[in-house]
């Protein structure tokens, strides 16, 4: 075991999404403590460019080395997607992104090898599950569509009902056709919806949750690395954000499946 195995998990994010990371992170290492930022101020990143998401990526990183961090999981999509080379690049600690894992266990669990992937539009116009799916599984085909009204839905709780069906039952048309037999849930809002979207998708189609797959991902990188923390360490889990944060942790709690009692507010300078 290293002597800085104590030390905690950085998690961050654009908003709340990554929250369902840091959730599946503490049910599958317990033992570990976490720091996780939102950059609330400037979400989504969706819709900006690589180059500003890469810079965005940089100072949020900064900021999680400044506590401590042993290992930086990138609990976004859009920032996964363009971000990684620069960040692993400038850190010294391990980086996680969430396409990676989720691409890998969507290849484990294809049958067929025809997959599909849902995401925001940001996600899906970048390629880049689609590229890490044929990259992982040569020959195999990816049916990919954006679902941007996915993420209202979670962040206002719409979790079931009339609306999420009917919005779900037309995003998803496209996979019904009985040749895609998996489905990545590509976005970090999107576990939330999992029941719906099951259900419409329908029972011969298996869902892959990019947050359950990152979290066994960064177990399994821990462990081989000797930096698991030891069960009597001392758990510290902190928030902050770059905006007020009453909304993230309103909102957080949906996603993080327990309360978030306090959240810090700092300021992340982008120039």
């Amino acid at each position: 075991m290293r002597p800085d195995s104590h030390r905690p998990i950085g998690v961050f994010d654009s908003g709340v999404g990554g929250l369902t990371v840091l959730k599946a992170l503490t049910r599958r290492l317990p033992a570990e403590s976490t720091v996780y930022l939102g950059d609330t101020a400037r979400v989504p990143y969706g819709t900006k460019s690589g180059a500003v998401v890469t810079r965005y990526s940089l100072k949020n990183a900064e900021f999680l080395r400044t506590e401590g961090v042993k290992l930086l999981v990138v609990a976004c999509n859009t920032a996964s997607a363009v971000a990684l080379p620069a960040l692993r690049a400038h850190l010294d600690i391990p980086v996680v992104g969430v396409i990676e894992p989720g691409a890998e266990a969507a290849v484990r669990a294809s049958r067929g090898g025809v997959v599909g992937v849902i995401g925001t539009p940001g996600t899906i116009r970048s390629g880049a599950y689609q590229q890490a799916l044929e990259g992982l599984r040569p020959g195999g085909r990816v049916l990919a569509r954006a679902c941007p009204l996915f993420v209202p839905l979670a962040e206002e709780g719409w979790l079931g009902g009339d609306v999420p069906r009917l919005v779900a039952r037309e995003y998803l048309a496209p996979f019904r056709g009985g040749e895609v037999d998996t489905l990545v849930l590509g976005c970090t809002h999107y576990p939330l919806l999992s029941e719906v979207i099951a259900e419409e998708a329908g029972s011969g189609i298996r869902l892959v949750d990019s947050a359950e797959a990152t979290a066994d991902a960064v177990a399994q990188l821990l462990e081989a690395q000797g930096m698991l923390a030891p069960v009597s360490a001392e758990l510290r889990h902190a928030f902050f954000v770059t905006d007020v944060p009453e909304r993230f942790a309103e909102v957080g709690a949906r996603f993080l499946g327990r309360p978030i009692e306090r959240a810090e507010q700092i300021d992340i300078t982008y120039v």
